[in-house]
Order: structure tokens, then C-alpha cells, then sequence
């Protein structure tokens, strides 16, 4: 897109339109500590520059980023790079789909519905679960949504997360827990097993909330968290950061999991700095009223002829703006159309495949690295996903094999900055994209970095 700036006078007739007196009386509900103005805290950027002068710039600062495609990488921890066919992009930027608008108007959006309703049925059939709806923001604050939804099932208020939930969707758990009066019990960061979440569960329990594969890697058996959600009046919420690992376990509606999230970023959607990502929501059949959202659905119409209709939006901001708990978005609805398109080109064959193949390169990558002198591999079983341990804190590790051209996964550090005991572990990642030669250099850099 490109940088088209205002007039003054441009200015200066949106303001009168709108009726505010300057840009300040705009942002006159941001706490003064937190704006960035010409007196206190003056932003250190230049008055002005020609487009060409903020072209080059901004291209030297990109050049800065060591980008994915561009050496081994083995980065994951909630955002996978996997390999997107190119007709998913060629079909997600046809005219009628690449747009702004957000398609409130089902009537006039046929094609919109039909695509929402394959989406959700894709989601339904992965999670192992009755309904699903379209175009959550993403993973993290489908989390906090699943959350506020078993609450008002269970008219409890009270969360329980393991340890091994992705400590930035227990973050955006706190936080609209913390506005909403909620209370939330998280247990400390845990690599393998979910030994201590059971005792955590009581009669003031609302939901359980456990990720599987975990932060770490781990994956983790639901039922018996299930069981004892279920006998405590709770429900169970199962979170899932990496989609394709659902290629290759069971399902968490099999185990007994009430409310299904995950992230859709490794379906469709290329890593692109943070985003867009595309979250995934999926629910029993009974909690449906509960859920937020959109829900499309097909019918009939006078004629017999197959329609489609947004049967369920009663959460959104156009239909209750003062009980919307909806954060769908319209980026978010071409992301679950990339998604749907590029699940489709796999199909269940096909999807199984990229979940063995995934599973097979992060054994070989593990194999190697645990080969290496004074490396460590702690997790037991995992998907595509593994915690090493370093003989040297876990930061500095990665940062020198960035040095070296490898991207070789996240410090644990980084995740928990507060959790000194695992100051010297790594989240290692590998998915098809990962070649044996990417492997080989992995290995050989860390011995390197290692010596």
C-alpha cells in the first residue's frame, strides 16, 4: 500500500466534519503517560522526506531482518513456516475476495457465506467437534474468548491454565479476565505433563485450559483433564498452536475437550512479522448460543435452490454493541479463505501426509541435535516441536547461530523471561520446508557455537 499523506486542509475539514477541535481532542482517552508527544517524549523521526528517500530507508531497515526464507529456520513456538502453494495466493487476491469491506450483508455475499461454511465444517471435522465459526482474530484471543464463553455456560468465574499454555495466550487470558472480575489460576511454566493441573480443578472451576502440543512440544493425553473438568462442573478447553499436528493425534473433541481453539497460521498463511493470523473456535453443539462469532449456514430458499445465511452473529458489534464479545476481523476472513483453500488442495490424504512428514524431519532434526555435545533433548514426545538444553543460557546460543546463518529456534528466555531455571533451554521447530541440508547446517553451527 502505498504512503499517500494529508493535506493540512485535508486536515482540517475531517476535523470540522467530525467536530473536534484538533488531533489532540482525538486522542483524549489515551493516558497521557502513554502518548508520545513534541514536549516529553518527542517521537525522533524527520519532519519529511521524499518518497524515494522513505523507500530506501525503510529497505535498509528491512535488510536488517535475517527473513525466513532466506536461511535453515527452525523457529516455531505458536508461528510455524510451512510451505503455501502458490495457487492459494492466486485465488485469495481474485478482486471479489481481496477487499476491506467486511461482508455483513449476507444477501450480497453468497460466495463470502459459502466459503465461511466450508471453513467451518474444515475446522469441526479437524478439532473433532460439533459447530465451529469463521473468523476469529487469532489463536490467543480465541483463547481468551473460549474463556469468557465457559464462564457464561458455567456462570462460574474462575480459570485454570497449565503450565504449558503459550505464555502469550495466557497473557490475553489475564487481561480479559483481569477487566472482566474473573479470576485466573495460572500454574507455573512446565515443560512435560499436566501432573499438578487436576489437583488445581475445584467446585469454583469454570474451565480448564491446556495446550497440546504444549509450548515446549509435549504433547499431552486430554481425557483424563477431561474427566476430572467434567466431574468438577468444569469444561475443559484444549488449545492447539500448530493445526497440523491435528493430522497426526487425536482429536480434541475425542478426548473429551468442550471448546476447541487454535491458531490457523500454518494452513494458507505465510509468516509475515506477527500477521494477520487466522484463529480457529469450535464448540459442542449445546454451548452454541454461548459462542462468539459468526456462524454461516446452509439452507434452501422458496425455489429449493442451496443458499447460504449468517444464521448466528448475536455477539457482534452491528447486532449488540454493548454485549459484543466478537473480535472478528476482516483480515481474519481472508486468512480462513487461504486456509480453507490451501486444506482443500491437501485433502485428508494429502493433510495426513504434510502431518507424517512434519512429524518425521523434527525426529531427524531431534536425533542430530541430541548428538551434539553437552545438548540435551527434554521433551519425550512431541509433534514437530522439541525443547533442547544448552550448555550455554539459551539466548546467546541463538543469537550466535543467527550469526551464522541459522535461525535455530526461540529461547526459552524469551518466552519466560522470569522462569530462571530455564534460562538454558531452546524451542527447536521442524516442518516440511526443513531439508537435510538445512539439518546438516544446523548441526555443524552448533557445535560451533557449542566449542
Amino acid at each position: 500500500m502505498r504512503y499517500l499523506p494529508l493535506t493540512e486542509a485535508d486536515r482540517k475539514a475531517m476535523l470540522k466534519r467530525i467536530g473536534a477541535k484538533d488531533i489532540d481532542a482525538l486522542f483524549v482517552d489515551v493516558p497521557p503517560e502513554a502518548r508520545l508527544d513534541s514536549s516529553d517524549r518527542p517521537v525522533e523521526l524527520p519532519r519529511r522526506r521524499s518518497e524515494l528517500e522513505v523507500e530506501r530507508t525503510l529497505t535498509r531497515m528491512a535488510g536488517r531482518n535475517v527473513s525466513a526464507g532466506a536461511v535453515p529456520f527452525f523457529v516455531g513456538a505458536g508461528a510455524y513456516k510451512h510451505h503455501v502453494p502458490a495457487t492459494v495466493d492466486h485465488l485469495i487476491q481474485r478482486s471479489e475476495f481481496l477487499t476491506a469491506y467486511t461482508p455483513y450483508q449476507p444477501e450480497v455475499s453468497q460466495g463470502t457465506l459459502q466459503y465461511l461454511f466450508e471453513f467451518q465444517t474444515q475446522v469441526a471435522l479437524l478439532t473433532g467437534m460439533e459447530v465451529a465459526n469463521a473468523s476469529m482474530y487469532d489463536g490467543s484471543t480465541g483463547c481468551g474468548e473460549a474463556v469468557l464463553m465457559a464462564e457464561r455456560v458455567t456462570k462460574r468465574r474462575k480459570a485454570v491454565l497449565s503450565g504449558g499454555l503459550h505464555p502469550q495466550y495466557r497473557a490475553v487470558v489475564e487481561n480479559l479476565s483481569h477487566f472482566g472480575g474473573s479470576t485466573v489460576h495460572a500454574l507455573p511454566p512446565a515443560l512435560n505433563g499436566e501432573e499438578d493441573i487436576v489437583s488445581a480443578i475445584d467446585s469454583e472451576t469454570a474451565c480448564v485450559v491446556v495446550q497440546t502440543p504444549n509450548v515446549y512440544g509435549s504433547l499431552t493425553d486430554l481425557e483424563p483433564i477431561a474427566r476430572a473438568a467434567h466431574e468438577n462442573g468444569a469444561l475443559l478447553i484444549a488449545v492447539v498452536t500448530e493445526v497440523v499436528s491435528l493430522g497426526a493425534v487425536r482429536s480434541p473433541g475425542e478426548m473429551g475437550a468442550d471448546i476447541v481453539v487454535a491458531e490457523g497460521q500454518s494452513l494458507g498463511v505465510g509468516l509475515s512479522f506477527g500477521g494477520p493470523y487466522v484463529g480457529l473456535f469450535a464448540t459442542r453443539e449445546k454451548f452454541l448460543r454461548q459462542m462468539p462469532g459468526r456462524l454461516a449456514g446452509e439452507t434452501v430458499d422458496g425455489e429449493g435452490k442451496r443458499g447460504y445465511v449468517l444464521t448466528l452473529s448475536t455477539r457482534e458489534q452491528h447486532i449488540r454493541r454493548e454485549r459484543a464479545t466478537s473480535n472478528i476481523c476482516t483480515n481474519s476472513g481472508l486468512c480462513c479463505l487461504a486456509f480453507t483453500i490451501h486444506l482443500s488442495l491437501l485433502g485428508e490424504k494429502g493433510f495426513r501426509d504434510l502431518a507424517r512428514l512434519n512429524h518425521h524431519n523434527a525426529c531427524l532434526l531431534a536425533d542430530r541435535l541430541s548428538g551434539v555435545k553437552g545438548v540435551e533433548v527434554l521433551t519425550p514426545t512431541f509433534f514437530n516441536e522439541f525443547t533442547i538444553r544448552t550448555p550455554k543460557p539459551g539466548a546467546e546460543v541463538v543469537e550466535a547461530l543467527a550469526q551464522k546463518g541459522i535461525l535455530g529456534g526461540v529461547p526459552v528466555s524469551r518466552l519466560e523471561p522470569t522462569a530462571d531455571a530455564f534460562g538454558d533451554l531452546i524451542v527447536v521447530a521442524s516442518t516440511e520446508v526443513n531439508t537435510d541440508e538445512d539439518r546438516d547446517a544446523y548441526e555443524t553451527a552448533l557445535k560451533e557455537v557449542l566449542a
